[in-house]
């Protein structure tokens, strides 16, 4: 798990030294409209030994729905050392946009208003940087995520529970619904839930953050069982996958039910 973490990191240097960030230029693309998050106080699922059960999130922006495919087939169509066939193995696995007919042809079975998937961490960051924004940090994307139709924080609402235990026990479907088809939460975001796991900036960040002499220890206490032992509420499975999702991932994975959606800095 450790060797695959810092080749990634190790890819997301070489990444940004081979390829200029365009955030500065400004949204160069279409793509789905902006909520502003106000922010506010994030529990956290495992807390450092000794230190702040919580951190602050300031406000910032988040696209309202996921990356459509023909989102991002009109981004490979501009920027052709995105499709498929041309990245290296370095920044995208060889299931790379492997739903598509061909590197720009998503094909009969696969709708342009379905979430792209199949994408790894690095074509996802090229792409938000290419609207002007970034990945959403994991903190962001877990405030978000509490929100349910009336409230910002609904972590606790049974019927939000429900949902979610309900979504996480059935497979993934091979025909992926359309974007936009859930209802939105209180900030006018839709589908954080229900419909595919999302990429985030720091997607490896929780599982990585104890003193690498230690690394070892720290990871086995958060599988299993053990995890548990260390996070703030054991009776949250769904934050359980979430994390332990996160940290089975390297940057350049893809699979067929991991997507994305942008974010960036409120003004």
């Amino acid at each position: 798990m450790r060797s695959g973490r810092a080749a990634a990191l190790l890819a997301a240097g070489l990444l940004l030294a081979i390829v200029p960030s365009v955030a500065s230029t400004g949204a160069a693309a279409g793509g789905p409209a902006m909520a502003r998050v106000e922010g506010g106080r994030l529990p956290l699922f495992y807390p450092p030994p000794g230190g702040a059960a919580e951190v602050a999130v300031p406000p910032f922006l988040l696209d309202v729905r996921p990356v459509t495919q023909g989102e991002f087939l009109a981004f490979v169509t501009r920027r052709p050392e995105w499709r498929r066939g041309r990245v290296p193995a370095l920044f995208a696995d060889r299931n790379y946009l492997g739903r598509w007919a061909g590197p720009t042809d998503l094909g009969a079975g696969t709708r342009a208003t379905q979430p792209v998937t199949q994408v790894s961490w690095f074509a996802a960051r090229a792409y938000c940087e290419e609207r002007g924004g970034r990945l959403p940090t994991e903190a962001e994307w877990e405030y978000a995520a509490r929100a349910n139709e009336v409230r910002p924080d609904a972590g606790a609402d049974p019927e939000r529970v429900r949902m979610l235990l309900e979504w996480y026990s059935r497979p993934t479907p091979k025909d992926l619904p359309d974007v936009g088809s859930g209802r939105p939460d209180v900030h006018g975001v839709h589908d954080l839930h229900g419909l595919v796991w999302e990429w985030v900036l720091d997607f490896n960040s929780t599982m990585a953050a104890g003193d690498s002499r230690e690394a070892g220890d720290a990871e086995r206490t958060r599988f299993c069982g053990a995890g548990a032992l260390t996070a703030a509420d054991a009776r949250d499975y769904a934050s359980f996958m979430r994390f332990a999702f996160r940290a089975s991932l390297v940057a350049a994975a893809t699979t067929p039910n991991l997507g994305f959606r942008c974010a960036a800095d409120a003004e």
